[in-house]
Order: C-alpha cells, then sequence, then structure tokens
C-alpha cells in the first residue's frame, strides 16, 4: 500500500473522532505530515481527504496557496523593481502574512465555513524561504472555527515539524498524521 493511501486511512480514522467543542484553535489544528517527493502524490489524491471527511459527517473546502505569493508580488506597486532587486522584499514579507490571512478570511466567509469544517491548506511548500508555515497558521487556525487541516511536505519527529526537511523545524501543539502512524 503506497505511502499516501496509508496517509489517507489514518487521517480517515482520526477525522472519525467525535469532536471536542471546547479545544482551543492549536489543537484544532492536524498536520498530514508526508515525505516532500510525494507532493504530486498527494495532490492527486486531496479528493480522497474530502470524502473521508465527508463520511465522517463534516463539511470540507480547500485553500491553496501554491500561487499566493506570486499572486501578491504582482499586485505590488514597485513589482518589477522586486524583481530587479530581491533583496528589497525581505522589508515587504510582513505584507505577504496580511495578504494570505485577508485571502484566507474572504475565503472562508465565500465558503461560508461553520464549525463543522475541515478546511485543508494545499501548498504550504510555496512558502518556504518567505513566511515560516508555524506563523501562517498561527494567523489562520483562531478563524477556523472546525479543524484546520494542513498538508505539510516534510517530516515530523518528537513534536518538531520541518517544512521540506531544508531547515530546523519547530514544535507545534498540532496533531500529527503520518502515513506510519495508526489511530
Amino acid at each position: 500500500m503506497s505511502r499516501i493511501k496509508r496517509l489517507t486511512q489514518s487521517y480517515s480514522k482520526y477525522v472519525a473522532v467525535p469532536w471536542r467543542d471546547d479545544a482551543a484553535a492549536a489543537q484544532r489544528v492536524i498536520f498530514c505530515v508526508y515525505h516532500e517527493s510525494e507532493e504530486l502524490r498527494l495532490r492527486a489524491k486531496v479528493d480522497e481527504f474530502e470524502i473521508a471527511t465527508r463520511a465522517a459527517g463534516h463539511d470540507w473546502a480547500l485553500f491553496d496557496l501554491t500561487d499566493s505569493f506570486p499572486n501578491w508580488l504582482a499586485s505590488q506597486r514597485y513589482a518589477k523593481s522586486y524583481f530587479q532587486k530581491p533583496n528589497l522584499l525581505s522589508t515587504l514579507l510582513p505584507k505577504y502574512l496580511s495578504y494570505i490571512e485577508a485571502e484566507f478570511e474572504t475565503f472562508l466567509q465565500d465558503e461560508n465555513v461553520s464549525e463543522e469544517f475541515v478546511v485543508a491548506l494545499q501548498g504550504v511548500g510555496s512558502l518556504f524561504g518567505f513566511l515560516k508555515v508555524k506563523e501562517v497558521v498561527d494567523k489562520l487556525a483562531p478563524k477556523v472555527k472546525g479543524r484546520l487541516l494542513v498538508f505539510f511536505p516534510g517530516s515530523y519527529e518528537d513534536n518538531n515539524y520541518r517544512l521540506l526537511d531544508g531547515y530546523d523545524g519547530w514544535n507545534y501543539l498540532a496533531v500529527p498524521i503520518t502515513a506510519d502512524k495508526e489511530f
């Protein structure tokens, strides 16, 4: 059985467990951790996560960050100068996080998201080098009344998450789901 199939099964078992109403925002976050080389396989199977979510009696919404950076940068007044001098971007990156937050809020309103929703966050690998996933999750998680599912290309070990195995990770309270962990 493929690792993505096992990840889907682990998620399916977890999402079927009744939800607590009194969980804090950080406790309502679920990280589905997979090896970064399996990104395309996971994207091809995202519908299976939706099916598992709906089978457990919850609604589903998918928010994709993949194109958020180019869309945001293209909307900047001096976009051409940032391409010519990328070192100037460092002063502008905090606005990128605000852009993601605003886009996410609009998405939640458009989708009419309630406390019975799993809001899946796809494309977090595209944040690499621009923002830390932890910063984004910290901003977005309180906005989701149900569960925030983060598809996370990287690794998880001893409560430590590493995006794309590229740099030191961080400790986070989210529920980790991996292909190797059974619920």
